[in-house]
Formats: C-alpha cells, sequence, structure tokens
C-alpha cells in the first residue's frame, strides 16, 4: 500500500448488519455510568509516574529492533547499541504524552458500528489470542479456520462486542497466508472494528491494502482516521522485541491504531506488589507510546495494562483476584493521569465454564468498570488463562456484558418513565402491573431479555429437563450459528479482496520475521 494519496479516491462503502436498529442504539455507543474507584492517593498516583519515568531514564529499556532504537536516537534518547539498550529523557516521553490523541475515531465497516475511544466511553471485545476452542459438543481442540469462522459469527452476533478480537489462532493455515484467511473473514463476516495481527512490515502492509480497498478507503482517508488495529504487548521486564517494535512503526506510521499492553504478572514478571508492578507496566507503555509518536505525532495509540498476579505455588496467571481488581483501578489512574484511553482486561482462569471461571471473569470485570477501563478485552469466553475460548462461556458471559450495557444505556426519569397515567393512576391498591399499559407498552420490546437464564420453578425446571446454563448455552450459540445470515456485501469489492489474497498467495504470501 502506497503512503501517498492515489489518484482515483474510493468512496467508503456501507455493509449492512441484521441486528436490530433498537439494540444498536443502546450497545453500540457506551458510557460508563460509574464513577471511577482510585486505590492510590493522587499523591502517590503522580510519584507512580515519575517513577516510571526514571526507570526509563536510568533503566532504560531493552529494544531489539534496530530501526526503532534510531527513531528513539534521533530524538534524543541515550543508545547502547551493545547491549540494545534505550534511555528515555523525560522532555521525549512529554512530547509523546502532548501529541497522543485523547479521543480516537475508530472506522468500522458501516457507520453506525463506529467505535469512538476515549476516557468515559467503554468498548467490549471477546476473548483473544487462545491456541484451543472449547465447547461442550466438540470439546478442547487446537484452534481452527472453522472455529475462527464461527467465533466471528458469534461475536458479530452480540451488539455489546463492538470491537472484534484474534479469537483463536486457525493452527490449520500457514502462517504466512494466515493473515489473508482472518482479514477476509472479519472483512465478509463482520462490519465491526476489524483486528489486524502486526506480524511483520509485510503482512501489514498486505493487511492494510486489503482492508481499505474492501472498505472502500483512498490512502488519504485509511491514514487520517483508523480503520484496524493491532495489540502489542510488551517483554516483561523492561524490553520491546522486534516483531513488537515493527508493529508499532508499521501502525503508526499508516495512521492505524495500537493497543500497547505490557503483560506484567506480580511476582513473576514485574515486582510482587500492586504499586511496584504497575510503575512497571506504566514504564513500559510509555516507551511504546514514544515510539509511536516518535513515527508519527499524532498516531493513534491506547494506553493499557494486563496486570494481575501469578499463583505463587505453580506459577500460573491467576485472574479475578484482589490484586487483579486493585490492579486494574491503579492503571485506570495512570490512564486518566495522562489523559489517554487505555484498555483493559477481565478473564479467568478456570479450566471449565463454571461458577470460579464466572467470579473469576466477573469481578476482573467490575474491577474494569469501576477503573474506568475504556476497552476491555477478554470479556467474555476466555479460560485456562488465556489457553482457550469457550463457545459456552462466551455466551454465559455475553448475559453479563448485556447487563452491563443496559446500565450503561441509561434510563430518563420524564414524564413517560414515571408513568402517573400509565402506570401510578391505573392500578388499584392491592393489585399489579403485569397488565398497566406502561408495563404492555414495552413487553418484548426493547428492554434487556435474558438469552441464558431459566426463572421457571424448581418443578417447572425439573419436568424440562433441569439443565444449566451452561447446557441451555450450548443451544444458544448453535441456534446463532444455524440461523445466522450473511452480511450484504459489495461483490466487486469481495471479487477484488479475493483476487488480492490469490495474487499474494501464489507469489508465496509474507511470512513472519523470525
Amino acid at each position: 500500500m502506497s503512503e501517498t494519496k492515489p489518484q482515483n479516491h474510493r468512496r467508503r462503502r456501507t455493509v449492512t448488519s441484521n441486528t436490530t436498529a433498537l439494540r444498536a442504539s443502546a450497545y453500540r455507543s457506551l458510557v460508563n455510568p460509574f464513577p471511577p474507584m482510585n486505590v492510590f492517593s493522587a499523591d502517590e498516583v503522580e510519584n507512580i509516574h515519575n517513577t516510571s519515568l526514571r526507570v526509563l531514564e536510568d533503566l532504560g529499556v531493552k529494544v531489539m529492533l534496530p530501526e526503532a532504537r534510531k527513531i528513539f536516537q534521533q530524538a534524543g534518547a541515550r543508545v547502547d547499541e551493545t547491549n540494545e539498550m534505550v534511555f528515555l529523557g523525560r522532555d521525549i516521553v512529554q512530547f509523546a504524552l502532548d501529541h497522543s490523541p485523547k479521543s480516537i475515531l475508530c472506522r468500522a465497516g458501516t457507520p453506525t458500528r463506529d467505535v469512538i475511544l476515549e476516557l468515559g466511553r467503554l468498548a467490549f471485545q471477546p476473548g483473544a489470542g487462545a491456541p484451543n476452542a472449547t465447547d461442550l459438543v466438540r470439546g478442547r481442540r487446537p484452534g481452527s479456520a472453522a472455529d475462527y469462522r464461527e467465533l466471528t459469527t458469534l461475536a458479530h452476533h452480540f451488539d455489546v462486542f463492538q470491537m472484534m478480537s484474534p479469537s483463536v489462532e486457525p493452527q490449520d493455515i500457514p502462517v504466512h497466508l494466515r493473515h489473508y484467511f482472518t482479514t477476509e473473514v472479519q472483512m465478509t463476516m463482520t462490519d465491526k472494528f476489524p483486528f489486524l495481527f502486526s506480524r511483520g512490515t509485510a503482512q501489514a502492509l498486505d493487511c492494510f491494502e486489503m482492508v481499505a480497498s474492501f472498505r472502500g478507503a483512498d490512502d488519504e482517508a485509511f491514514q487520517a482516521t483508523p480503520h484496524s488495529y493491532t495489540i502489542i504487548n510488551t517483554n516483561s521486564p523492561r524490553a520491546l522485541d522486534a516483531p513488537m517494535a515493527q508493529g508499532l512503526i508499521d501502525f503508526a506510521r499508516f495512521g492505524q491504531l495500537s493497543i500497547v499492553t505490557p503483560f506484567t504478572l506480580m511476582g513473576a514478571m514485574a515486582p510482587i506488589t500492586v504499586a511496584g508492578a504497575v510503575t512497571l507496566s506504566h514504564a513500559e507503555a510509555l516507551a511504546a507510546i514514544t515510539l509511536t509518536q516518535l513515527v508519527k505525532a499524532g498516531a493513534p495509540v491506547c494506553y493499557g495494562t494486563f496486570t494481575s498476579n501469578v499463583d505463587m505455588k505453580s506459577g500460573a496467571p491467576a485472574f479475578g483476584t484482589p490484586t487483579h481488581f486493585q490492579a486494574s483501578l491503579a492503571a485506570g489512574q495512570l490512564a486518566r493521569f495522562i489523559g489517554l484511553p487505555w484498555r483493559s482486561a477481565a478473564g479467568s482462569a478456570s479450566n471449565c465454564n463454571d461458577v470460579q471461571a464466572a467470579n473469576e471473569n466477573q469481578f476482573g470485570l467490575w474491577g474494569c468498570l469501576m477503573a474506568g477501563a475504556t476497552v476491555v478485552i477478554h470479556a467474555a469466553g476466555w479460560l485456562e488463562g488465556g489457553l482457550s475460548v469457550s463457545y459456552e462461556k462466551l455466551v454465559t458471559d455475553a448475559e453479563v456484558l448485556n447487563m452491563v450495557a443496559e446500565l450503561c444505556a441509561g434510563r430518563p426519569a420524564g414524564t413517560e418513565e414515571i408513568g402517573y397515567d400509565t402506570a401510578l393512576s391505573q392500578v388499584e391498591p392491592m393489585g399489579h402491573f403485569f397488565a398497566a399499559p406502561q408495563t404492555m407498552e414495552r413487553y418484548r420490546s426493547e428492554f434487556y431479555e435474558p438469552v441464558v437464564h431459566d426463572y421457571a420453578n424448581f418443578g417447572t425446571w425439573t419436568e424440562r429437563g433441569a439443565s444449566d446454563a451452561t447446557s441451555r448455552a450450548t443451544h444458544v450459540w448453535q441456534n446463532i450459528l444455524a440461523t445466522a445470515e450473511p452480511l450484504e456485501i459489495d461483490h466487486n469489492a469481495l471479487a477484488s479482496l479475493q483476487a488480492f489474497i490469490a495474487k499474494r498467495t501464489q507469489e508465496g504470501g509474507a511470512a513472519p520475521p523470525n
């Protein structure tokens, strides 16, 4: 894809979704109604920020990509080429923070799916990056192309997911061709804001070309506003490997969104205390954010954190713990301190969709909500600390997210809602409101309907076979997949996309860097 404006301007195409307008209006643009909760005082947050700057200035960050070290050096950073270390002065970091956008408009396949990322807004993503998929029908298995397609269909179905995620790795597709498959699926099976892998410049440029062409954006429009995003993980402690540094450069250069996410597990890759872990995470995030702004001032970038603790007996990641909750609150304070939209995460370390899984995911989710997270990844379906995505858990977690979305949608307290004429005056003392006009107007209309719960009494429940929420969730996802209707897409755009993929495949694809 060229960095210059082409001669022919391509109009942005609209992809039609089959989701109802009522739910779309409520769930596609969520605002967090909860006041942010703090775990540290304002002085302590400022101290954490200043200590992070000291880490960058005195201890430095190992940057394993020569091009990235050169960019830092040209900006005035001290670079030790022998040890691949970069030492960032505070003025360089402040330049980056001053130029990082505080509000980011993310272009989806249709304008009603566009997402705005800024403090106070809220967007959810399903579980991501798992090597395995699992469900009650087929069991646990390596992620496949079929799983990727099905999970894309499920993520598209639920309006409460505003952004797509890299659900599972389709391991039956070679890595040098995998990005063609995942991008084509996202272009043709959903109109939501897509995820692209940052696995080398060649793959990134392929994906940019596919998205821009299919979505009808010329180079100028594509680079002016992000039409895709990637996730960049630092290598804690204090390292930025070559593929991730290259991803930051590629996405910044073409105006696409990077969500920077240090993966700091307390007691393993980070200090065992919340304060120490978030200090390290903050320092790593600042280093990565700085790189994006040195490449292109104003490039869209999202602050992020993935800080939890490990089980000190096994070393395995743990989620939904008090320290996970506290770390989310602390990250939220730091995001507000620098003013950037930010990403947090829920998730579970349970091996199946049981009570442990529900409790861990919900406790982690509430940590994100109370912390004021802009993007919540792994909000549904994530099991085994990220080793698998569960179809049933995706459905049961989406049930909880729908409840949260209803809280975010808000309800006015005007005359119609109070209902003096349509409810209060319609019912005699000791009567009921089942048949009141206000009730009947809202019966099975825009209000939230649970898809997994069974509110039957015990006798009726046992007569039906006494199925639990997980069993019912199986029927839900099976029905979604069986009844899903294809999107209305531009067949010329599809033909062009498939021709590009066929051509690049014949040329050998694009292998990721070693």
